[in-house]
């Protein structure tokens, strides 16, 4: 009679909560609730699931760069964000993508709680104990509040609910000045891996107590003026500007520059790079890391070492942050479609890389290694 009430009870609550939801809609998939058994494969998070990132991902997974046999990918995102991923479900769909899985996390986040105990920690939880790895995307401009600052006005915020909680996740993830005694979630996993990408990079650094350069070209060159800017030379172009003075050409609005590897860094003492290899790297952000959160090493600059391009953490070898882009699906395009100004002949992303060695093997050498961390974790 117990275990029938028990089974009467929860379908009434599953017909509630259908009840509440509007006609024709369906429950969010949160496949990390799902019980994870034995036979199954490695899991790799990723924050921000949109089409671009899939198709990301799907690139250095048909070429081999990311080579994890039995790899499922799971996107993570809070139901408040800008974007619904409707077009990500979509795109799954039609492309036959039965390793990705979706997860929407719904607890309420805001600044009060976003660097401590919330309602999404058990969701952060779930992704260290039930996952392998963990991608933090690109995207737009963070609140300046998070780190109480003033908003400059070249700052843009759009998806604030996305950076509640990718900041949030970072804090749980890797611990922070915010509080210094919360202890991390990597402490149980600490081989756990984790990449941040240009605006991921940002977060890392936000999450764990860190601050922003809100825009390179006006804080760090005093520039005001585009012309200015190019003046300065490619080397210091974060994004392109010759985008700004000729929206109506094809241009791209990315920026190709070379890197300063630093020390004994990721690069250099696993990599196997060398301080004297300045790899180019694919660009596209305004802002700029500040001050440093808790815990990071920069491994990676500007040539002018003005903009730190790449950071490791000090406690947990296997988390890395860049501020560039490898993530790019048309760094392995050859196709001929991009110019940076206008009198340029059209070229590839993938020319402009293997022209310049060894940015190419430099750009696929941080798939491969993330790779091999995912499954030397699962191993254990």
């Amino acid at each position: 009679m117990h275990s029938r009430a028990l089974l009467f009870s929860l379908r009434s609550l599953l017909l509630g909560l259908a009840l509440l939801l509007p006609l024709g809609a369906q429950a969010p998939e949160r496949f990390l609730d799902l019980p994870r058994g034995p036979g199954d494969g490695p899991r790799l998070v990723v924050f921000n699931p949109e089409v671009y990132n899939i198709r990301g991902l799907a690139a250095v997974r048909e070429r081999g760069y990311l080579d994890v046999p039995g790899l499922t990918v799971v996107g993570v995102y809070h139901v408040r964000q800008r974007d619904s991923f409707e077009a990500s479900r979509t795109f799954v769909k039609e492309k036959g993508l039965d390793w990705f899985r979706f997860h929407a996390v719904s607890g309420e986040l805001s600044a009060a709680n976003v660097f401590g105990k919330n309602p999404c920690t058990p969701d952060f939880e779930a992704i260290v104990q039930k996952a392998d790895g963990a991608i933090f995307f690109g995207g737009p401009d963070i609140q300046p509040s998070l780190w109480h600052e003033k908003t400059h006005l070249l700052t843009v915020i759009e998806d604030p609910s996305r950076h509640l909680l990718e900041l949030s996740a970072v804090f749980h993830f890797l611990g922070g000045a915010q509080d210094r005694k919360a202890s991390p979630l990597l402490a149980s996993r600490p081989r756990f891996p984790i990449l941040g990408i240009c605006l991921g990079f940002q977060t890392m650094n936000v999450g764990t107590g860190g601050t922003l350069v809100q825009d390179i070209w006006t804080q760090i060159y005093g520039k005001s003026f585009v012309e200015d800017v190019i003046a300065l030379g490619p080397e210091r172009w974060h994004n392109n500007p010759f985008k700004r003075l000729h929206p109506m050409e094809k241009l791209m609005s990315y920026n190709f520059h070379s890197l300063k590897l630093l020390g004994q860094g990721l690069f250099i003492r696993d990599l196997g790079f060398r301080a004297a290899d300045h790899p180019r790297v694919l660009s596209s952000h305004h802002q700029a890391l500040g001050r440093l959160g808790r815990g990071w090493v920069p491994i990676a600059t500007s040539r002018d070492g003005k903009v730190v391009e790449a950071m490791e953490h000090a406690q947990f070898p296997h988390v890395l942050g860049v501020q560039f882009h490898p993530e790019h699906p048309q760094l392995w395009e050859t196709e001929p479609r991009w110019r940076q100004r206008p009198e340029d002949p059209p070229t590839s992303y993938h020319a402009l890389l293997e022209g310049t060695p060894p940015s190419l093997a430099f750009n696929q050498a941080i798939w491969k290694w993330l790779g091999q961390k995912i499954q030397e974790g699962r191993a254990r």
